[in-house]
């Protein structure tokens, strides 16, 4: 009995769903793939939130304290943001604003989910 190849039609829809999560995936350290600017935006924004939630969970739980440690979230998620889209991606950073608009891509937001992660788990682990 001959085996016939796949057609696109015989695809099921779950794997054309995964098959879409897994190149989206692909597409996030692929320095050829193309962004427009508020793809790259979103991308830049939850790379940021997540520092802020990762970042505020360990300075919770060791307990750190002070200005220097907020002043270093900020310089490690800037430093991340810029080396993401500059060194991996590889983007052209005049064609969606330049170097300011990329990096203050979700900063305020993360400032305020950093401190508000790092002072709700120093509260309960240290009082």
């Amino acid at each position: 009995m001959r085996q016939r190849k796949k057609s696109n039609s015989d695809v099921q829809p779950e794997d054309q769903h995964q098959n879409g999560h897994l190149s989206k995936f692909r597409q996030l350290f692929d320095p050829e793939a193309s962004w427009d600017k508020d793809q790259l935006g979103d991308v830049l924004h939850w790379t940021r939130q997540l520092m802020a939630v990762v970042c505020g969970l360990i300075w919770g739980a060791i307990p750190l304290v002070g200005g220097v440690w907020f002043m270093l979230f900020l310089a490690l998620s800037t430093g991340i943001v810029y080396c993401y889209y500059a060194l991996v991606l590889k983007v052209d950073e005049e064609e969606f604003g330049g170097h300011g608009a990329l990096l203050q891509e979700g900063l305020f937001a993360s400032m305020t989910l950093f401190l508000l992660s790092w002072t709700v788990v120093y509260s309960l682990a240290h009082f």
